[in-house]
């Protein structure tokens, strides 16, 4: 049993926005007929988020580049409408959003991932603007592309958010040295078990040639360091009710059985100098880039498909800086039923929406709808024809030049409504994703696409809020991180009493009262 919902998707993670502009004249118009008005005839500005990654090549910015200035020559000239670009920082992105939403200074759409939280508190406080007439008057082509994806988007029936597509579902991959293990003489590991003895042999052979500063394990304060690693160790055979009651939608499964072995895993291997010493300092996964970038690493986790791109060009530049080295995509952590879980996205991607105070609501559907148009979508996720791409058996093919890798650096921060082209297939969807890789890389990318789905699941969500996790989830997150820097580091004697006494603070911060009141909604659902 699974309750497809927007309610934790909403608040905070991701943020931007696409309508910024001038007032109604109308005192007595309400926000959403005022906002339905396009002003014919003058140009007024429409203010679209977008995420500064802190990666732009040089001379560009996250807010000012091929995209930002094709954007306003194909849609915002003809249409008398100035896009302006808003930069929301990547690594701190909810709580920028949250800061511009109770100030009354957020760009003119917000757009928000799945796994977080609050539309609801948006819409329930009158801070989101409907949507449902301007979509039937300015978006044939966005309800054509979403069709009945929409409908994922309501609140209480009402449009309040736009559901973005998301083609392909996997969520993380895991990366080991090959090179490290044919030097050794080592099988890929298979089970989390061999993951152990191989980290050791790395430590103790130093096959890089480190000069003693081999890192077995790549680790930084990031779920795409922890997640795959702590999602391994939860126990087989769950019931519809551990799901929903117990994962309070972190990303991460506290109280389900196996969590804490997950934990104290982490833990022997940070004892034993197995993992990065300083992972508690790398919140933005920058320092295990650089150490796998430099060859220090022989294994680490990462977000799906990333360390294969041109950018951030983590396994080119390790081939680069070490001629021989061979990243290749493995999927060995197990449970205790054998299987390789994991987590996996839904097929909806980003939320997106308007808030309240917005007088742009129809150059944004404008501008959204433009966007979903075949052709626009093609050359936004891909660029220029003969240029940066050729098409080969109806897939584009990433051309590899420095010109296409600057100009597409962040061409799908961009593309709002959608991550990622459907093809038809997974193969297909894979392959088209392996495309925009250098071509070396390629078949990585889709053995890592592939294992990203094996014995997968998706998070339990409710389809009305769950009003304890509006109030208390911005505080348990970082209680959270607290838990596993201070558990991970601990010496493993004091490993129970450290992870208990955590584990007790953060239910009495809020995660008891998160517990009862889904509980609660579980029964409502069950019956």
């Amino acid at each position: 049993m699974r309750i497809r919902v927007l309610s934790y998707a909403l608040l905070a993670v991701f943020a931007a926005g696409l309508l910024g502009g001038c007032s109604s004249e109308s005192g007595n118009e309400s926000p959403a007929a005022a906002a339905g008005k396009a002003d014919a005839g003058k140009q007024v500005t429409l203010k679209v988020g977008i995420f500064d990654r802190g990666n732009a090549p040089a001379g560009y910015t996250a807010t000012d580049n091929y995209w930002t200035d094709y954007v306003q020559k194909n849609f915002g000239d003809p249409n008398h409408i100035k896009v302006e670009f808003v930069p929301i920082p990547r690594t701190d992105a909810t709580d920028k959003v949250n800061v511009m939403m109770t100030s009354g200074d957020a760009p003119d759409i917000v757009f928000a991932s799945t796994n977080v939280l609050t539309p609801y508190g948006y819409a329930k406080d009158g801070g989101l603007l409907p949507l449902d007439s301007l979509i039937d008057q300015y978006g044939p082509n966005l309800k054509k592309y979403l069709g009945n994806a929409l409908d994922v988007g309501k609140v209480d029936g009402v449009q309040y958010s736009i559901p973005g597509r998301r083609v392909n579902t996997g969520k993380y991959e895991n990366l080991i040295r090959k090179d490290w293990l044919d030097k050794l003489g080592l099988p890929m590991p298979q089970t989390t078990e061999q993951v152990y003895e191989t980290l050791k042999a790395f430590k103790e052979k130093d096959p890089g040639q480190t000069g003693g500063k081999v890192i077995p394990l790549g680790l930084s304060l990031t779920p795409a360091s922890f997640e795959p690693i702590v999602w391994s160790f939860i126990q087989d055979g769950l019931t519809d009710e551990q799901r929903y009651t117990l994962s309070e939608n972190l990303g991460y499964p506290l109280l389900l059985p196996g969590h804490k072995d997950a934990v104290k895993f982490l833990n022997k291997l940070y004892n034993e100098g197995l993992v990065s010493p300083d992972f508690a300092l790398d919140k933005d996964e920058k320092q295990v880039f650089q150490d796998v970038m430099n060859g220090k690493v022989g294994m680490f986790s990462d977000n799906l498909g990333n360390a294969y791109m041109d950018n951030p060009g983590i396994a080119k530049v390790l081939t680069q800086n070490v001629p021989g080295a061979n990243l290749v995509p493995v999927d060995p952590y197990t449970n205790n039923a054998g299987k390789h879980l994991k987590p996996e996205y839904d097929p909806t991607g980003f939320f997106l929406m308007v808030p309240a105070s917005s007088k742009r609501g129809a150059e944004a559907i404008k501008y959204l709808d433009w966007m979903a148009q075949p052709d626009v979508l093609l050359t936004l996720m891909n660029g220029i024809e003969g240029e940066d791409y050729t098409l080969v058996d109806g897939l584009p093919q990433r051309t590899q030049s420095e010109e296409t890798t600057k100009r597409m650096f962040n061409s799908n921060d961009i593309v709002m409504i959608t991550q990622g082209e459907d093809f038809g297939s997974n193969e297909k969807n894979w392959a088209a994703a392996a495309a925009i890789a250098p071509e070396q890389f390629r078949q990585n990318v889709i053995d890592a696409y592939k294992m990203s789905l094996t014995d997968t699941t998706r998070y339990a969500n409710f389809t009305t809020p769950i009003e304890a996790e509006n109030k208390y989830m911005p505080t348990l997150r970082d209680k959270y991180d607290q838990l596993i820097v201070k558990s991970v580091i601990a010496k493993p004697a004091d490993f129970d009493k450290v992870y208990d006494d955590l584990l007790k603070d953060y239910m009495a911060s809020g995660g008891d009262a998160i517990l009862k009141e889904r509980t609660e909604a579980y029964k409502t659902m069950a019956k």
